[in-house]
């Protein structure tokens, strides 16, 4: 499936509705989830000890913080869809979100988008996707929900 490219509100509007394509995979690695825990200063043992998470942890393994999961949307939806001709991407809202299954470390995760709706906000271009992460082997996926981005399209 080749990538889609999107110059325009109007042809956006022309995908409403539609599976507009799904991302690689990524690795999820145990210095990512460092780097994330050193950004956020979140250090819970589940996400950062490897040996306490194979001893105590119900997974076996670290687990990848949601909020870091939530983080690479940005960087996935550049793989499904490429957007040309606007000035600004702003994010506008995350709505209806659950985390549904845990990341565990070395797992391979990619997202699935869903084009729900769009509006024109005198000339920002409201678009409303759903988004879905799968992880690798597994039915239940990481994460859904709906993101909301304000694409600012040039003239």
């Amino acid at each position: 499936m080749s990538r889609l490219i999107i110059k325009s509100h109007e042809e956006f509007e022309q995908h409403v509705g539609e599976k507009l394509g799904v991302s690689e995979y990524h690795t999820v690695t145990q210095e990512q989830i460092n780097k994330f825990a050193d950004a956020t200063l979140d250090y819970q043992w589940i996400h950062t000890d490897p040996e306490r998470a194979k001893t105590e942890g119900a997974f076996g393994k670290t687990i990848a913080h949601g909020y870091l999961t939530l983080s690479l949307l940005p960087v996935m939806w550049e793989e499904v869809l490429t957007v040309e001709n606007f000035k600004m991407l702003v994010n506008y809202g995350i709505d209806n979100f659950k985390f549904g299954q845990p990341v565990l470390v070395d797992s391979r995760i990619r997202t699935h988008v869903w084009l729900k709706s769009i509006a024109n906000l005198r000339g920002i271009s409201k678009v409303q996707l759903r988004v879905q992460m799968e992880i690798e082997g597994n039915k239940k996926p990481a994460f859904d929900g709906e993101v909301t981005f304000l694409y600012h399209f040039n003239n």
